[in-house]
């Protein structure tokens, strides 16, 4: 087995973990450090921390949550259909409309049973 084969890939990793790494590196070597009682502190949206930062959350959180990556993931499937959409023709239409149809009477349920309300 020639190992000249792998070189392609090994480059790929060395480079994606540099500009991984190297800004990070870079930052902390050159950033300012000037802490102060201030900026240590915790920091919740301007208010001190009042709880445990370990409670529970509720389950609507992770409901919204979850409906907004599955909504905004079915928005990235439009993109490359819009752009051959001359090439896959009408059938492509018609599948991507079977899939639109089925995606918001999805949102309509949920409209309907109260998932996108908040309390």
């Amino acid at each position: 087995m020639d190992l000249q084969q792998y070189l392609p890939v090994i480059l790929f990793i060395l480079v994606g973990v540099g500009v991984g790494v190297a800004p990070q590196i870079l930052g902390f070597v050159l950033g300012p450090n000037r802490p102060d009682a201030q900026k240590n502190s915790p920091y919740e949206c301007g208010f001190e921390a009042f709880e445990d930062a370990r409670m529970k959350f509720d389950v609507r959180y992770y409901l919204v949550a979850i409906l907004f990556i599955l909504f905004d993931l079915e928005i990235a499937f439009l993109f490359p259909w819009a752009v051959s959409l001359r090439e896959i023709g009408v059938s492509g239409f018609v599948a991507m409309m079977v899939f639109l149809t089925i995606l918001v009477v999805g949102f309509i349920y949920e409209w309907k049973k109260g998932a996108l309300d908040w309390e």
